[in-house]
């Protein structure tokens, strides 16, 4: 089986992890050829690190007629009109989260990809990994009984440190918790129980600027405005009517995830989305708890797995699980807890998406069928 050939455009802070998965345990069925960044140097260190042979603009990276994915990591607000550029030269696109930051953006790259024949896909792909694929299999297999509610949170820090190299991004749209952490609860809560058809959401904000507090921080001392909420809770109403609820903030500090799914028969406590694997335990009607040993691979960071999918949908022609439709609904139920906390309304969704399609059992090599 051939390897795909990826260029990958934005090489700060994530690329990291993208790149060292991609040429090391995916690399049976990707080759990463070109790097590209606005900062040239800054890629040509990415290019060395992993012995990526190519260092591009932008430009040279799209005219590469063997490049056939484009891993897109630039800031969100550039996510849709880089992804819109790539797919008109004829490439694949594989966009870090969120998929854009309007509906309109979203439905022109979907648009436009259906138009030219060619896949489009976006992360979170951690709903690939054991954690949340062992979780589907216990669902599916009626360990739980029938599913009827769920629930999320996730409270962290927020950017006041300025630690992070693009730390004003965590306070503007996209970088906001439903928009920033969001994906991961929301696409696993999709992946385990289907499309949401109805939100209902509160979005609050305490303060509207930071002081950056940090001495280390070449930005120690500044006020610096923030523009997004928060604060964010969602009911989300899915289409095979189980209830769900999704707390996210970021007002404090630390980092508390937790995820629940309520059945007829039983509880299923649900390692961390953010994560691809972690401890997934039940509790039975007799109100004993048991830990769930993983069925599927893989439970250590695997963030590229979205991209290694996209590659096996482009052999086999099928459908990449990290899609650009699943992509967009995730944005839609976003958006929509904003719009209901400003309306005081209900949001009614049309979801026209499936739920990702399970992974076989006895994967080897993290090979995807």
């Amino acid at each position: 089986m051939r390897r795909i050939k990826v260029g990958v455009i934005g090489t700060g802070v994530i690329s990291h992890i993208y790149l060292k998965n991609l040429t090391s345990m995916l690399d049976h069925i990707i080759e990463v050829k070109a790097v590209a960044d606005l900062v040239p140097d800054l890629a040509r260190q990415r290019a060395e690190e992993f012995q990526i042979p190519h260092v591009y603009t932008v430009d040279e990276l799209l005219a590469d007629p063997e490049i056939e994915i484009v891993l897109n990591l630039t800031a969100p607000s550039a996510h849709a009109p880089l992804n819109l550029r790539a797919l008109e030269a004829g490439k694949h696109v594989y966009t870090e989260k969120p998929f854009a930051l309007t509906r309109e953006d979203a439905d022109k790259v979907i648009a436009l990809a259906e138009s030219k024949g060619l896949l489009v896909g976006c992360a979170p792909d951690t709903f690939l990994g054991a954690g949340i694929q062992t979780c589907i299999k216990l669902i599916d297999d009626g360990w739980i009984g029938v599913p009827y509610a769920a629930n999320a949170t996730i409270i962290m820090g927020n950017a006041s440190n300025g630690m992070h190299p693009n730390f004003r991004n965590f306070l503007k749209l996209g970088g906001d918790p439903i928009m920033d952490m969001g994906p991961y609860y929301l696409t696993a809560m999709v992946a385990l129980l289907g499309p949401v058809s109805r939100v209902t959401g509160s979005a609050q904000q305490l303060h509207r600027e930071i002081i950056i507090n940090n001495p280390k921080s070449p930005a120690y001392g500044e006020t610096v405005p923030i523009e997004a909420p928060t604060n964010v809770t969602a009911v989300l109403d899915f289409a095979n009517g189980a209830v769900g609820s999704l707390q996210a903030a970021k007002e404090s500090f630390g980092y508390s995830p937790r995820m629940e799914i309520y059945g007829t028969e039983g509880i299923l406590y649900v390692p961390d989305p953010n994560f691809f694997g972690g401890t997934i335990s039940i509790q039975l009607p007799n109100g004993q708890t048991q830990e769930i040993p993983h069925t599927h691979p893989y439970a250590e960071e695997g963030r590229g797995m979205g991209v290694a999918d996209m590659a096996y949908a482009i052999l086999k022609g099928r459908p990449n699980r990290a899609s650009g439709q699943l992509a967009r609904h995730i944005l839609d139920i976003s958006l929509s807890v904003f719009e209901s906390s400003q309306s005081e309304r209900h949001i009614h969704l049309q979801p026209a998406i499936e739920r990702p399609a399970p992974l076989p059992l006895g994967l080897k090599h993290y090979l995807m069928d």
